[in-house]
């Protein structure tokens, strides 16, 4: 794996990130700066033994991409390279199958030193191509969580787990009580934003990482949708902290006090 370069605001130090992978699995022991303030809160979760982020990149207005779907790359390089830390820092990366067609993601850790976690994909209806990247045979799990009825043809050595749906969806509470019994303990829901959206909602997030883009789009699909409400006493209410990313800022958001528990999860893997 390549070292991350020196980020213009001089956050990154590849010789203090190099260990953060190893030190977050195994050690109880404070990361060294600046990864602390940064990931210190993503250790572990408060309700059940699990630790769910959610994450987004996003313009200064919210956007995702334009009125025409264009979405790459609304985030520049620190926020990339924030997202692939992310990544080498979870037992899963969990993406919706929509977000598998549209992007074709690898979900892989490029841009920094760290180990690729398993990749997941939610497929209610059997939609994923046996082509999808994110499939690729490179040492790592993959799981594609369908539904009953759903018609999978993909390789024996991909791991495939059914759960009910109710109107077409996989509920997230299930989602998350599978992933821990099959061992995955720290769980990135990466996108695309109607599968954040819906663990947002069902309150199956721990906490919820925004970067913000130097840009406004004017128009396009939201980082966030959920259903209207009347009154702004009913908003979520997530306490947060800023970081400066290079010239991005991340909002690390704290929805701790909304999460529902899934049940007790088996060690990391």
């Amino acid at each position: 794996m390549p070292h991350d370069a020196a980020e213009p605001d001089g956050i990154i130090n590849p010789d203090t990130w190099t260990e953060v992978p190893r030190i977050i699995r195994e050690s109880e022991t404070p990361l060294p700066p600046p990864w602390q303030d940064l990931f210190g809160p993503l250790r572990a979760g408060s309700v059940d033994g699990l630790m769910v982020i959610g994450q987004c990149g996003q313009s200064i207005d919210a956007r995702i991409a334009t009125a025409s779907g264009h979405s790459h790359y609304i985030n520049g390089a620190a926020g990339l390279a924030h997202l692939h830390r992310l990544r080498a820092l979870v037992d899963a990366v969990v993406v919706g199958v929509g977000t598998a067609q549209a992007d074709d993601p690898q979900l892989t850790v490029r841009r920094v030193t760290g180990p690729n976690p398993a990749r997941v994909v939610i497929d209610p209806s059997g939609r994923l191509t046996p082509r999808a990247r994110l499939l690729a045979n490179d040492g790592v799990r993959r799981l594609v969580i369908a539904g009953p009825d759903a018609a999978i043809d993909l390789s024996p050595d991909i791991e495939v787990a059914r759960l009910a749906t109710t109107k077409g969806q996989l509920a997230p509470v299930s989602i998350l009580a599978l992933l821990a019994h099959r061992g995955f303990r720290r769980i990135l829901i990466e996108g695309g934003a109607n599968t954040v959206s819906r663990f947002l909602a069902a309150g199956c997030l721990d906490r919820l990482h925004v970067v913000i883009a130097p840009m406004i789009i004017g128009a396009g699909p939201s980082s966030v949708s959920l259903a209207p409400i009347d009154r702004i006493e009913q908003a979520i209410r997530a306490p947060m902290r800023a970081h400066i990313l290079g010239d991005e800022v991340l909002l690390d958001c704290d929805l701790s006090a909304q999460r529902i528990g899934v049940g007790i999860a088996k060690k990391s893997v």
